[in-house]
């Protein structure tokens, strides 16, 4: 597997890129786990990189403060689990994340060298499903349902983008390989424009797997563009 190499499609992504347009007035942005429990190493339990903690929460706090000043709104989606008496977090209901807990030493976790088992993520009351501060705003929406890897699974996320006249869906946050990709496929199987922000989204599980997220977007469900790449976009439309 090491010996396979990324197709070249920078052609094909570079014809649709110069192709597409996005109207600021049907533009939502869906900021996805971009809380504590991935992006502040102090409390984390399944933390990003100290770096990417600190280019994401940047990169997304540029791109959140313009579109504040647009009017773009902004839909923070966030899981949140349960921890039943008996029984534990709610999350380990599904089998693989209930093995991964198991086996869960310095050397099998998610992210080797990093605490990331999903046994006692983001608990209700802990601090780790706080929303990092910075990124929040006033006139923010906040869905603090999520259960699983999709932000529309279980949740009303697309009632509200329906309701707010969504056509574009605009993706940051974490992971790039899980989370966020799974919504960039439910949101283009509703028919919505996907984007997603390639450097306000990061994997914990590694820079190859947030390569493969960014590569299965651009290649299959819609576009990545960089925070100054979105600007100039939105701003043709203006």
């Amino acid at each position: 597997m090491s010996s396979i190499e990324i197709v070249d499609r920078s052609d094909m992504v570079a014809k649709l890129n110069s192709m597409l347009t996005i109207d600021p007035g049907s533009t939502a942005i869906v900021a996805v786990d971009m809380h504590r429990g991935h992006l502040d190493p102090v409390v984390a339990t399944m933390p990003a990189a100290p770096e990417d903690c600190q280019s994401v929460i940047a990169h997304t706090q540029d791109l959140f403060d313009w579109a504040r000043a647009r009017k773009i709104p902004i839909i923070h989606v966030i899981l949140i689990q349960r921890d039943i008496p008996g029984y534990g977090a709610e999350g380990l209901n599904l089998k693989f994340w209930k093995a991964l807990h198991e086996i869960a030493d310095e050397q099998n976790r998610l992210t080797p060298g990093r605490k990331s088992t999903a046994a006692d993520h983001n608990l209700e009351g802990m601090p780790g499903t706080q929303i990092i501060p910075e990124l929040l705003g006033p006139g923010d929406y906040v869905i603090n349902n999520k259960k699983r890897l999709d932000c529309f699974y279980g949740t009303d996320l697309e009632i509200l983008l329906r309701v707010l006249g969504t056509e574009t869906v605009v993706l940051t946050g974490i992971n790039t390989n899980t989370c966020v990709l799974n919504t960039a496929f439910t949101a283009c199987n509703r028919d919505f424009q996907v984007v997603v922000i390639s450097d306000c989204v990061a994997s914990m599980y590694g820079k190859d797997l947030h390569v493969l997220g960014l590569e299965n977007v651009k290649r299959c469900l819609g576009y990545v563009l960089s925070v100054e790449e979105f600007k100039q976009k939105a701003q043709q439309a203006s």
